[in-house]
């Protein structure tokens, strides 16, 4: 498969790339990279060997790493796409193996953990590490789900650090172009609070919905009636617990924030429905369609380089 890639971006080259977390958006990364032609050897290294095989068997790697160290040691491009929890361990077992041509991002939801963590683990070798997310989550999983085109006219937003050269933020953003992906730029501050707000919030709330139905007593029956819309609304639910429990946990200040803001909202609207306020109730559906309207028709467009 080819993927786009805009005629004014350098097509990057990488000798070894090295996929610590060999899933859903680790595998895309490598499928994306190889069918621009953009590596010769893609290695992988995770705690799921059934996972690392089918990722050999769909050819998304060329061969499995023993460790962390032995994926980096001869690689000049690391991408960690574990859970954010598991960061801490990757990047302190990476620093062993860290050379100073080699270059490191993430694909972590959350920014301000993963760079305490890098701190602490490379130390003065910080500059090598280029914190990343791609904007690419599906509810799916796993090697299995992987797809070269999966960052195609995506967004990936870059976090860059002082202490990071010039050259070395370009050549990673370069591998993400050439994946096909929009690159915008972030403070890990900013990024964690934005993202708290449109992708951690919604997806507790359709976590919280599906639990809570599923505790009722007339359960079957109401799943069983459930229909296109709370499938719509309930999708991303099916997406990986213990990726979703860990950005809770690393960004819990600015998502408790959320919830308690979109709580007032649910009282507000309870209220309405309570008092058989119609108008009202009308009024702010109306605002509510149009704002989705503009976003899907890209007037809200954040600017990407």
């Amino acid at each position: 498969m080819n993927v786009a890639v805009p005629s004014t971006s350098p097509k990057p080259h990488f000798s070894q790339v090295a996929i610590i977390g060999v899933g859903l958006i680790g595998g895309s990364f490598a499928l994306a990279l190889k069918a621009a032609g953009a590596c010769d050897t893609v290695v992988g290294v995770g705690r799921d060997r059934a996972n690392l095989d089918v990722a050999l068997s769909r050819g998304i790697i060329d061969r499995v790493a023993s460790s962390i160290e032995e994926a980096v040691a001869q690689s000049d491009l690391v991408l960690v796409a574990t859970p954010v929890a598991q960061f801490a361990h990757v990047f302190s077992s990476i620093a062993r193996a860290l050379s100073p041509q080699t270059l490191v991002t993430d694909a972590g939801s959350t920014k301000r953990d993963v760079v305490r963590a890098a701190r602490l683990a490379f130390g003065a070798q910080i500059g090598r590490f280029i914190p990343s997310h791609p904007i690419a989550g599906a509810e799916h999983s796993g090697a299995a789900a992987a797809r070269a085109d999966l960052y195609v006219s995506r967004r990936v937003v870059i976090s860059a650090l002082e202490e990071n050269a010039a050259a070395d933020v370009a050549r990673v953003e370069a591998a993400w172009r050439v994946c096909g992906a929009r690159i915008g730029h972030m403070r890990a501050e900013e990024h964690d609070a934005v993202f708290a707000a449109v992708s951690h919030l919604p997806h507790v709330l359709a976590f919280g919905l599906v639990e809570e139905f599923s505790t009722r007593a007339d359960a079957a029956r109401l799943f069983g009636y459930a229909a296109g819309g709370f499938r719509d609304f309930t999708r991303i639910a099916s997406s990986h617990p213990e990726m979703w429990r860990d950005i809770c946990l690393a960004n819990r200040d600015a998502i408790s924030a959320e919830l308690t803001r979109f709580g007032q909202t649910v009282a507000a609207l309870q209220a309405l429905v309570a008092a058989g306020d119609g108008a009202a109730l009308e009024a702010r559906f109306h605002a509510a369609r149009e704002a989705r309207n503009r976003w899907l028709a890209g007037d809200f467009d954040a600017s990407t380089d």
